[in-house]
């Protein structure tokens, strides 16, 4: 057979997940114990103290997806109808689909044409009276720029979430983890992801408060400590026992699998050395490596020429920006260079920490003849 017909390794495929003896002993560790409902066990309590240890936060929250955990970061934030918040365009639903639920209103920030995070100039021009929190989204696993966005918060008083949903142990130019400079972070545990238990989400924060309101916000408001009595507004948005089991097995090989993506991004990097018409989104320091995201001149025909060597490729990541979708108010123009990245420059690829030396280079190779091929067309 081809090698070009040979599929990569996937997060769909066993041999591109962690998946292991240690889930399965953690799923018959549950089931042996009857208790299913994190109401009443012990692994999402667990769970949750591990994350804060993992990330060096005194709370953290799990919950049933990573959207979930966006949810009660707004909902921790004070967000209600009317009230607005201003985010990416770039990005999944989940990131606005909270934002919405509140009977707010999401407010597009243009991107930084180099890799596609959150301009924090744009955010700066995008703040009104009534905007209520910034929500900045780590893109394929590098580094908006928090340091600045920080300050654009705090020069307002508005809090900062950062959705680091592909972004797990990503760090900034100063070797700050993501999730550690925002006032909430989200993580997310779905199929796709770094690590996965199918779906799953976990929120991080130091204050006490905001804590507090989204572990009431999980649980459809009760405060357990008191009897049956709901305090607050809230969903059902628990983690279920045996999703809690398996995520913390699979949260127990995360330093692992982003330092295996490094290290195959570290080759293709350096393969990928002088090619003309094809650069590196970002920067590479500190980058997790959910995708490998490309800058280059025709992203559709780029994936045209990579699926004919076998090596899947996503043009401009999404079809269109958030705002362009029906469910979500914009118009088109709204953001100029996000539109650029989807409908022109960026190409990303699918990344793994299975991929081995002899992955990275049938992708180099691939890359290189495409390159050929889109600068002889």
């Amino acid at each position: 057979m081809p090698e070009r017909e040979i599929p990569l390794p996937t997060v769909l495929d066993p041999r591109g997940r962690t998946i292991g003896d240690e889930e399965r002993a953690a799923v018959l560790r549950v089931l042996d114990s009857a208790v299913l409902c994190s109401a009443f066990g012990a692994e999402a309590r667990s769970l949750e103290a591990e994350m804060a240890a993992l990330y060096g936060r005194p709370h953290a929250v799990a919950c049933s997806s990573g959207t979930a955990a966006l949810h009660l970061a707004v909902a921790a934030c004070g967000v209600g109808p009317g009230d607005e918040v201003v985010t990416t365009p770039i990005s999944d639903f989940g990131t606005v689909a909270p934002v919405l639920a509140h009977g707010a209103r999401p407010v597009f920030a243009d991107v930084r044409a180099g890799d596609g995070n959150l301009d924090p100039d744009a955010v700066q021009a995008a703040i009104t009276p009534r905007t209520k929190a910034v929500i900045a989204v780590h893109l394929f696993g590098g580094a908006a720029d928090v340091a600045r966005l920080r300050e654009v918060c705090d020069r307002h008083g508005l809090p900062l979430v950062e959705d680091c949903a592909q972004a797990w142990l990503g760090e900034d130019a100063s070797g700050r983890l993501l999730g550690t400079a925002g006032d909430i972070a989200c993580f997310s545990l779905q199929q796709y992801k770094h690590i996965t238990a199918g779906d799953g989400g976990l929120v991080i924060a130091d204050d006490p408060e905001r804590a507090r309101r989204m572990r009431l916000f999980m649980d459809k408001g009760w405060d357990r400590s008191e009897g049956r009595i709901h305090r607050e507004t809230g969903l059902n948005y628990r983690m279920a026992e045996l999703v809690a089991a398996v995520a913390r097995a699979q949260l127990a090989k995360v330093e692992g699998v982003v330092r295996a993506r490094r290290a195959a991004a570290g080759r293709l990097l350096a393969a990928l050395e002088g090619l003309d018409g094809v650069r590196l989104a970002g920067e590479p320091v500190g980058h997790a490596w959910w995708m490998f995201p490309l800058l280059v001149g025709d992203n559709a025909r780029w994936a045209k020429e990579l699926a004919a060597e076998g090596v899947p490729a996503l043009p401009g990541y999404l079809e269109r920006p958030l705002y362009a979708n029906p469910a979500v108010p914009g118009r088109a123009g709204l953001c100029p260079r996000a539109e650029e990245l989807i409908g022109r420059t960026l190409l990303a690829l699918p990344w793994n920490e299975a991929y081995g030396a002899e992955h990275v280079d049938r992708i180099a190779d691939a890359l290189h003849r495409a390159a050929g091929r889109v600068a002889s067309h």
